[in-house]
């Protein structure tokens, strides 16, 4: 197949979840009402911790950022999706894909690496709870913040810097609903052994890394807890943990179950059916979980609208 290079390359075509006309209307319904309520849900977390002085703590802040990166994170792919649909145009520019894969990948490992600062943050609070203040103090708490964000940026940019060198067939369609690492690759002529092996080594330092450090936390955290003589106290210990661990294996599951489809014989547009659980519903559903679970949040979140009402 003849190729061409990238600089001549001037856009992809997102094949999206489906070519069905008829459920275009109900996708776009759908995929716009879970942005919706994403962007709202994260919105009062945010709001909730930077208003109310009890929530000004480690966890929390962690968790306000947590936030703030779900909203980037699934605004990344569902605005354009969203106005492909609209527009029933499945185009996008080289530029704007490129684009689209970089900040992906930003906020995918921000996630990440953030599930597993929260992780030992917890770890503190159990296993070390006398020097809890100590340990995590303001300077630390943003140290960690502004080193997960440089990974994260460090590792995007270098897989950027590795597409961008690709050459292209003429073949250029997405069977995806955003442009994702995984498909560009798929679509290139030149040789991707070098990119197929970053992929790899990344994966396995930010993927099997964090995760690792995360089930070392929960495992001393379970040892410390089971020590504790009192009832009461095994159930408090693990009551502040709930919430996270409800968020761990949400987002982990659901992007073990995206690696198992990748590599079964599932077709691409049903590996892009089941991407859609931690791009989209993951970060939705990380508000409830702990809305719902925490104490303080739920508080903090019904004086937020109590105050609201009564102001308008």
């Amino acid at each position: 197949m003849k190729s061409e290079n990238q600089t001549e390359v001037s856009e992809f075509l997102l094949l999206g979840l489906s070519e069905d006309l008829e459920l275009q209307p109900l996708l776009s319904g759908l995929f716009l009402s879970m942005y919706l309520v994403t962007i709202l849900g994260n919105l009062l977390i945010i709001l909730a911790v930077s208003l109310d002085s009890h929530l000004h703590a480690p966890m929390y802040f962690f968790l306000a950022n947590l936030s703030f990166v779900d909203i980037s994170f699934t605004s990344t792919t569902v605005p354009k999706m969203l106005v492909n649909i609209q527009t029933q145009s499945k185009s996008i520019t080289y530029a704007g894909c490129l684009t689209q894969v970089y900040f992906f990948m930003v906020f995918v490992c921000m996630d990440n690496l953030l599930l597993t600062v929260m992780a030992y943050d917890r770890y503190v609070a159990i296993c070390r709870p006398l020097y809890y203040t100590v340990i995590m103090n303001p300077r630390l708490c943003s140290l960690l913040i502004l080193l997960s964000l440089l990974i994260s940026i460090m590792n995007a940019l270098l897989h950027g810097l590795m597409v961008v060198h690709l050459s292209f067939c003429t073949d250029l369609k997405i069977p995806h609903f955003f442009c994702e690492l995984a498909q560009i690759l798929k679509l290139a002529c030149s040789d991707t052994l070098i990119n197929d092996v970053l992929v790899y080594l990344v994966t396995g330092l930010l993927g099997v890394g964090p995760l690792s450090g995360i089930i070392f936390s929960y495992t001393r955290i379970v040892s410390s807890v089971l020590r504790i003589p009192s009832t009461g106290g095994k159930f408090r210990a693990f009551s502040t943990c709930g919430s996270h661990l409800s968020v761990i294996c949400l987002f982990y599951g659901t992007c073990v179950g995206v690696y198992l489809s990748s590599a079964s014989s599932f077709s691409s547009r049903r590996r892009a059916v089941v991407s859609v659980m931690y791009t989209v519903v993951t970060p939705m559903m990380n508000p409830f979980i702990y809305s719902l679970r925490n104490r303080d949040i739920k508080g903090a979140l019904r004086k937020l609208i109590s105050g609201t009402s009564s102001f308008s």
